[in-house]
Formats: C-alpha cells, structure tokens, sequence
C-alpha cells in the first residue's frame, strides 16, 4: 500500500494509499471525476509526480491546455501543501497550495500558486493560476 504523493491523510493523520486517493481519478478518469476542485488538484500534483502526462492533459481546460507536456528528468517532488480551498460559485473555484520540488544537482524550489478551477459537464478542470 504506497502513499498517495499528494500527502492528504485520513482522521488518524495516517497517509492515504494511492488507490484511495488520487489512483481513483488518474487511473480512472473516464469513470471517476474529481468531486470538487480540491481533490483535481491534489490529482493533479500526483500526476507530476508519476509524469501522468496524458491525465494532466485531460483535466487541463481547453481553453488553455497545451498541446503537449514534458517533464524535466530529474526531478523530485518534495510534497505538497493546500493552503485554501475556495469554491467561488457552482462552476468556479480557487485553489492555493505550495509545492516543492527539487531538480538534478539544483536547490529545492517551492511553486507557491493560486490556481483556477471550471466546472463542465459534472467535470473540474484546471484552467491556469498566479505565481503568489
């Protein structure tokens, strides 16, 4: 039973297991959507991490989405932090969160983000975000 990367506990402070946490909506995205902006983007975080390109793609909004994603080799996700959580209206939300990483024979940086969520068809996606 690993650890979900995105960090989030249970009651008992106890990590989650990936499979019952963000494994559900990544390996099954066509049947199991985020239920609010929180958990994509905690699925999101995870998907860096795996370098789950296609999944990052797909919650992506397609107003913004790029075409394609790469990953920098050598990266480590350090972990993740969710500072606020706001759901603005039925269909918008906001997310603010820190997360660290650290590259191949470089210093740990920390992204520290408020990101923008759209609801769409019973779906969240990431639409962008501000550098805080």
């Amino acid at each position: 039973m690993a650890a979900c990367p995105c960090g989030r506990a249970d009651a008992r402070g106890r990590p989650l297991a990936y499979a019952a946490c963000c494994g559900r909506f990544i390996e099954n995205f066509e049947a199991m959507p985020a239920p609010d902006a929180e958990p994509l983007m905690r699925s999101r975080y995870t998907a860096f991490v795996l370098e789950r390109a296609d999944y990052l793609l797909a919650t992506w909004h397609t107003s913004r989405r790029p075409s394609d994603i790469s990953f920098d080799p050598g990266v480590k996700w350090l972990g993740l932090e969710v500072r606020q959580h706001r759901l603005l209206d039925a269909t918008h939300a906001e997310v603010e969160f820190v997360a660290r990483q650290k590259g191949a024979g470089s210093p740990a940086v920390r992204l520290h983000e408020r990101s923008r969520f759209v609801r769409e068809v019973g779906r969240w996606y990431y639409v962008d975000g501000d550098q805080l």
